[in-house]
């Protein structure tokens, strides 16, 4: 069992989330500098209510467009309860334990730096949560990732009043009675506590983060499934060459090249006298395709870095500066845009695998049209490519920007929103639809590699083959093909590149 201790000098990393994300038995805990800075931060702030008469925004005020409304001392407590339920607004679907369980870390993390003027029990009551696998119902629509996000972080936080669903060992559960189950009870949230705790970028933080995760494996991935249909296709290893990439030096471009390189290392079929002077663009430019894809996921993977480790709720309390500002950090433009990026270069990684699908099962190069030996009376390989074609359309329509979007909210107070959280939703539907053309693409490079023997590839192509062949067979005859479709991907999910 691992703690993860949260600093506030110390750097957090998405690799780092990624171990304990993966971690089921990770434990959380606030580092003796970030209970101090969070004391300090909360004393100065009751100090200020007491000595200062003039409005500060969401402590004595009401929210949005409400800012003007003063609230009486004798309901501030009152106030942020009232803001956590009204706010708990969210639709749709449910979003997954996993990213939840980023979004409570994140959470505790921006709050862990002192500049949010919240409680050290109620960042305490949120660690709870995480360390008894206690997940809060949230909905995946509702936020316009501007004013932070404010619906999914509302019902992120009910269950620390005592209100709203969980998800606890297994079951949808009222989130009073796990509570009472745990020995813990509600808490009465104090003034600009509500604020603090729905205030901020820790939907879309979280859906990034875990974005960037996935990507990141599927990035390898590509590169290896990619090499075994150059080699199901009898293609040329030239494209490939060093010298090629030192002319133009993108960095992705150039390590793709190379991984390309080093997974066909001692291949056989690579090395084979080829016919062809040049092989089509879905493999000839492998490197500079994956490659933009993988200079894309850097970008997005240091915008993220970068919110990940900030304070993004509002206001801010700077005790050292005697201030509290009211200012817009939990606006999500960075990252909207870093996720509209992000979901354009994945949904090309699947479209250039859909492109590969369909020459090898086009009949060219010695291969057995639809890679089936009685074609006709076999279909093959052939819906495959639909399926691929259909995942990949849908892929494309999601790219539409959703930060070029922006509609008005509370009165006109909210007059420019980045529509980040929509952005995030997308992006990792694309994510998803992309592992899946790619188990896809998997599932026809093997079958293709079948007729290229009794001719070998690299030992790095033929353990993931040999692997493979244990989940899924050689299809000689027309079988019940979404079990193999299923099998190649679960495979993939499974598999280290």
């Amino acid at each position: 069992m691992a703690t993860h201790t949260i600093h506030i000098s110390k750097k957090l990393s998405i690799a780092a989330l990624s171990d304990f994300l993966n971690d089921p038995t990770a434990k959380v805990a606030l580092s003796d500098e970030a209970k101090q800075a969070i004391v300090k931060g909360r004393s100065y702030l009751e100090e200020k209510i007491k000595t200062t008469k003039a409005p500060i925004y969401g402590v004595n005020t009401g929210f949005g467009s409400l800012c003007n409304v003063i609230v009486a001392d004798n309901e501030l407590e009152k106030l942020q309860e009232n803001l956590i339920k009204s706010h708990a607004c969210g639709m749709g679907n449910v979003v997954s334990s996993e990213i939840v369980k980023l979004m409570l870390f994140l959470k505790v993390q921006s709050l862990s730096y002192g500049k949010s003027g919240i409680q050290l029990s109620t960042v305490e009551r949120l660690i709870d949560l995480i360390n008894n696998n206690v997940y809060p119902i949230v909905y995946e629509q509702g936020s316009l990732g501007a004013s932070g996000d404010l619906a999914p972080l509302a019902h992120l936080c009910l269950p620390l009043i005592g209100i709203g669903s969980v998800a606890y060992k297994g079951e949808t559960k009222d989130a009073a009675e796990v509570l009472k189950t745990l020995g813990l009870k509600p808490i009465t949230l104090s003034s600009k506590e509500g604020l603090a705790l729905f205030n901020g970028t820790q939907f879309m933080s979280a859906y990034g983060v875990y974005c960037l995760i996935k990507a990141n494996k599927l990035n390898k991935a590509a590169d290896t499934i990619a090499a075994m249909s150059l080699e199901g296709f009898d293609g040329r290893i030239d494209p490939f060459k060093a010298s090629l990439h030192k002319i133009r030096a993108h960095a992705g471009q150039i390590e793709t090249a190379q991984n390309i390189q080093t997974i066909l290392k001692g291949s056989a079929i690579i090395a084979q006298q080829k016919t062809q002077v040049q092989d089509p663009y879905s493999f000839r430019c492998i490197p500079q395709v994956h490659g933009a894809t993988k200079d894309a996921t850097a970008y997005a993977h240091n915008v993220f870095e970068t919110e990940i480790n900030s304070v993004t709720d509002n206001p801010t309390i700077f005790p050292e500066d005697d201030e509290i500002l009211s200012g817009g950090n939990f606006h999500g433009q960075p990252l909207a845009l870093a996720l509209d990026f992000l979901c354009i270069a994945m949904s090309e990684l699947a479209s250039i695998s859909e492109r590969r699908i369909y020459l090898l099962i086009s009949g060219q190069r010695n291969l057995p049209p639809f890679l089936t030996k009685e074609a006709g009376l076999n279909s093959g390989f052939m819906i495959t490519q639909y399926t691929a074609a259909s995942i990949v359309s849908q892929s494309k329509q999601l790219c539409t920007p959703a930060s070029a979007d922006s509609i008005v909210s509370s009165n006109g107070q909210e007059d420019h929103v980045s529509m980040g959280a929509n952005a995030a939703t997308k992006c990792l539907t694309v994510i998803d639809n992309t592992e899946k053309v790619i188990s896809i693409e998997l599932l026809n490079a093997a079958q293709a590699l079948e007729f290229r023997r009794p001719l070998k590839s690299s030992s790095t192509i033929e353990d993931i083959f040999t692997n493979f062949r244990k989940k899924v067979p050689f299809v000689s005859k027309d079988v019940y093909m979404h079990e193999l479709l299923a099998n190649s991907l679960e495979f993939l999910k499974q598999s280290v590149f």
